[in-house]
């Protein structure tokens, strides 16, 4: 790149950084000239291309200043074909910059797709990616690609190692359950680990991989976990958390402080688990396995997969990504131009009583927010529904506490019933007899609320002790057919005698995410309004429980637009 190019670049960062707004270059109008004018569906502040299809965040990576974002990407059209990795950069993990596609396929052993893998810094600070890629013959197989100018913080080459393939599928290992190796860690013998999502028969596994020098692999005997109950995973992600910590961790190191992740994507869903890593002889001994009867832990309980996490080395977060995918359909895809957006950056970190992880959008979130408005001690009667206007609500960041009402009178519900997904279809936000609840937020609702998608608590009792329900129900969502409008709900693992309860929800056109109880359970839904888009969106706070429900606290922002250019 020449110099005037990189200070180019590097002034349009400060000044976004700084809260000047640049306008797009004649080159991202050339590239958009291709999409419809009007795309009420298309996000604001949420990371997408700037057309064609995306899926699995890859690789995301914190170097010499620079945020990196590899993604599944088809660079030609918005369907899932012709996999190669995109490649996207910011200072802020807010604007973006597009560049060229990191890898695509070439090789006989990647022809068929460039697919899902990770990101690993090097000593001496070289980044590597493992990647998977697809061969001639249609197996999974783990390669290496380098950057080929180290020095360059935009990392735009990458280069394709003579030795691929590292890893292939052999012996019991099947050639299509085999793949996204992960971030690789150092042992105290100063081997490298990585594992790779995978199944043999009905069990469910994380292969664990060894090496000396980050070229050639050898398979340990055991995995690292599998598991009968899930079927195969694909996006493993393993990582240390501290106990008692606001900060990330990157040390594998066993000690009484730590805890380790293993995440592992299946059925449609994240799903993690908690337990404790012993390095010296790679040992993981679970707290609860996946899918055992109230230790249901998922990232989030809505449309949400292909997650990854990276150790933000600048300010000691981890930091999640998530894909969000469409719920329209293929034909819509075509039509828009695009299809597939990643989740709002979340910071990740264990909860005090270190039973789960809690999450939260990135504090650069706020560098977004304008059009302010609050306020406190709204008593919500039963039946009550008030508007927050003053915003726009089809791009907006709301954060509401409520008072929970006396809970002596709380509905019971039989023991049994631990589906918190069949209770929200059961008692929906329309019922108006619960005791404690329905109460919530009706985000990117028409007017007369003909549209609405309702995301609300309810508390019960069973077995003697009060449990909070969180729901989002698109059932309302849209007066559009042929869309996908399923109803959500989970548990909020916290103590309602605490007598507060919040919800953050990050409302972008086409998207909603929820954040209940601090951060402990999340939501993420895709809705596609035919009437309560751009203007003609609206936000409404509603309590249909039988008992009054006061809002110790709301604040909401209209958002602004981060910038998505390219280079």
């Amino acid at each position: 790149m020449e110099m005037s190019v990189l200070w180019s670049l590097a002034l349009w960062f400060l000044l976004v950084g700084n809260g000047v707004h640049v306008e797009a270059s004649n080159h991202t109008h050339r590239n958009l000239q291709s999409l419809p004018k009007e795309q009420p569906y298309r996000t604001a502040y949420h990371f997408q291309p700037l057309k064609n299809w995306m899926n699995d965040p890859n690789g995301p990576m914190y170097y010499k200043g620079v945020y990196h974002l590899f993604f599944q990407h088809n660079p030609y059209a918005p369907v899932p074909r012709n996999i190669a990795w995109g490649h996207s950069i910011s200072y802020d993990l807010v604007n973006w910059v597009h560049l060229e596609p990191a890898i695509s396929p070439s090789e006989p052993y990647d022809i068929n797709g460039c697919w899902s893998g990770s990101t690993t810094i090097l000593p001496r600070g070289k980044p590597a990616i493992l990647y998977t890629g697809v061969d001639l013959n249609n197996s999974q197989v783990q390669n290496l690609a380098m950057p080929k100018n180290a020095s360059d913080p935009f990392l735009r080459e990458w280069v394709k190692s003579p030795h691929n393939p590292l890893m292939s599928p052999v012996d019991d290992i099947d050639r299509s359950d085999f793949r996204d190796p992960t971030t690789a860690w150092q042992g105290p013998d100063k081997v490298w680990r990585v594992i790779i999502g995978g199944r043999i028969n009905a069990l469910g596994m994380a292969f664990l991989y060894q090496s000396k020098d980050f070229v050639n692999w050898t398979r340990s005997n055991k995995p690292l976990h599998s598991s009968t109950k899930t079927g195969m995973w694909e996006c493993p992600d393993f990582y240390p958390v501290r106990i008692n910590s606001q900060n990330g961790i990157n040390n594998f190191a066993q000690d009484k402080f730590t805890k380790h992740v293993l995440k592992a994507s299946f059925n449609g869903q994240d799903h993690y688990i908690l337990g404790n890593y012993i390095p010296q002889t790679d040992n993981f001994s679970i707290e609860y396995d996946f899918m055992e009867t109230g230790f249901d832990l998922r990232y989030d309980y809505g449309k949400f997969y292909a997650s990854k996490t990276f150790y933000d080395s600048a300010k000691k977060r981890r930091i999640l990504w998530g894909w969000v995918a469409e719920s329209d359909t293929a034909l819509d895809a075509i039509i828009k131009g695009w299809a597939g957006i990643q989740s709002f950056p979340r910071s990740i970190v264990l909860s005090a009583n270190g039973r789960q992880l809690v999450q939260w959008p990135i504090n650069e979130i706020e560098k977004l927010r304008t059009n302010n408005v609050s306020f406190e001690g709204k008593e919500l009667e039963q039946g009550s529904v008030f508007e927050v206007s003053g915003i726009t609500a089809s791009q907006a960041d709301v954060e509401v506490s409520f008072d929970l009402p006396n809970l002596s009178e709380t509905e019971s519900i039989d023991p049994n019933q631990v589906d918190p997904q069949q209770l929200c279809s059961q008692k929906g936000a329309s019922t108006n007899n619960g005791t404690g609840g329905p109460f919530g937020l009706l985000a990117l609702a028409s007017k007369d609320l003909t549209e609405q998608t309702a995301v609300y608590f309810r508390i019960f009792k069973r077995d003697g002790k009060h449990v909070v329900l969180m729901c989002s129900d698109q059932s309302r969502s849209s007066l559009r057919e042929g869309l996908e409008k399923p109803i959500y709900g989970a548990f909020v693992n916290m103590d309602p005698n605490d007598r507060k309860i919040s919800l953050r929800s990050l409302i972008d056109h086409s998207i909603i995410e929820n954040y209940g109880g601090e951060g402990r359970t999340c939501i993420t839904a895709r809705v596609y309004p035919k009437l309560a888009i751009d203007k003609e969106a609206h936000l409404y706070v509603f309590n249909n429980g039988t008992l009054n429900v006061r809002i110790s606290k709301l604040n909401a922002w209209s958002m602004k637009r981060a910038q998505l250019v390219p280079y």
